[in-house]
């Protein structure tokens, strides 16, 4: 229990906590903020007041989720100062200006409409208020869009270079269109929205099973069920496509996530872990249960590879993962799932040591 008198350890903990709140729940609103354009969409086409109190009913979801959102937003933003004062003040110059974009382009475009679309009906004209649900979705998103450029970017670093410990940004556009930028905002913005899609299904499920308001949520059911039929195959190719750019671009990283110790040449088969124990200490997985020949699938839809598979032990212990088994099973719980493919980088944020 040495950890609960360093100060250090405590305060990345902090930062764990609040980033897993802050990707827990305002990721619905992007989803959410996209279904509430639809049935509002549909109001104003078919005037059926099925699609009108479905807009009234979800925009309460919504704004719970913006609280949060903002409940663990202001605070996250604070402690990247905080605990990587260093790190921000060297890569203040970039990384700055996109959080910068993401306040001032993303929310305030979210806050600003949020009280027309919330309080607005039967107050402002009906095409008005559409708009202004428009406005709520396309802030939240664009959110989305700076944040995961931010974090791509962290992940790629392009367009500039470091000087005397600083980093001069020479290209704007190519350090916002970093070779991670693409797949990372199209994997979270489907991600999010298939997300929300299962939360809207599921509660719609949960009144339809305890027959209440059954006609009601049985059409949301409906809606939710179709969206998910053709998000689900394009989040999983995004989650593909999200593979190849670790298995090319941060080996290291991949070992950890997938527990693999031992380097697998090219042209030879891996086999994919489903689940482990990494011992840090031994170099090595105490027990593993695995699928033969399958990690080739999942990172190049073929069974032999084209490039090695670097395992930990080949990286020097400054340039792998602390703490495998963290990075290995967050990845599970959370990335297997298609739900929060960010969380791996939340746990890399609380481990990182910038000296």
């Amino acid at each position: 229990m040495d950890f609960l008198s360093n100060t250090v350890v405590l305060s990345r903990m902090q930062f764990a906590l609040t980033a897993l709140f802050h990707m827990l729940w305002p990721t619905i609103t992007t989803g959410v903020g996209i279904y509430l354009v639809i049935v509002e969409g549909l109001w104003l086409r078919t005037r059926n007041p099925d699609y009108y109190y479905h807009a009234r009913f979800w925009s309460k979801l919504y704004v719970l989720n913006f609280g949060i959102g903002v409940a663990t937003g202001i605070p996250m933003e604070f402690q990247f100062g905080t605990n990587w004062g260093p790190f921000s003040e060297a890569v203040g110059n970039f990384f700055g200006s996109v959080i910068g974009f993401e306040a001032a382009w993303a929310f305030m475009l979210e806050a600003a409409f949020l009280g027309i679309m919330l309080f607005g009906w039967e107050r402002v004209n009906s095409t008005i208020h559409y708009v202004a649900t428009i406005m709520v979705a396309l802030g939240a998103n664009l959110s989305t869009l700076w944040i995961l450029t931010a974090n791509s970017w962290m992940q790629s670093p392009a367009g500039g270079e470091l000087v005397n410990g600083k980093f001069i940004v020479r290209d704007y556009f190519q350090a916002i269109a970093n070779p991670f930028m693409a797949n990372s905002v199209l994997h979270m913005f489907f991600a999010t929205l298939e997300t929300s899609l299962f939360l809207v299904g599921g509660i719609s499920a949960w009144y339809i099973l305890n027959n209440r308001h059954s006609a009601f949520f049985s059409r949301s059911l409906r809606i939710v069920l179709a969206a998910a039929i053709a998000v689900a195959p394009i989040q999983i190719y995004m989650g593909h496509l999200s593979g190849e750019q670790v298995y090319r671009y941060q080996p290291a990283k991949l070992a950890a996530m997938e527990a693999q110790w031992e380097t697998t040449p090219a042209g030879q088969p891996a086999d994919w872990s489903l689940v482990a124990l990494p011992n840090d200490k031994a170099q090595k997985n105490d027990w593993e249960i695995t699928i033969p020949n399958a990690l080739g699938y999942i990172l190049e839809f073929k069974q032999n590879l084209t490039e090695p598979v670097v395992g930990l032990r080949d990286f020097k212990p400054a340039d792998r993962p602390h703490l495998v088994g963290l990075v290995y099973y967050s990845f599970r719980i959370y990335d297997r799932h298609w739900i929060f493919p960010s969380f791996p980088d939340a746990v890399e944020y609380a481990l990182l040591d910038f000296r």
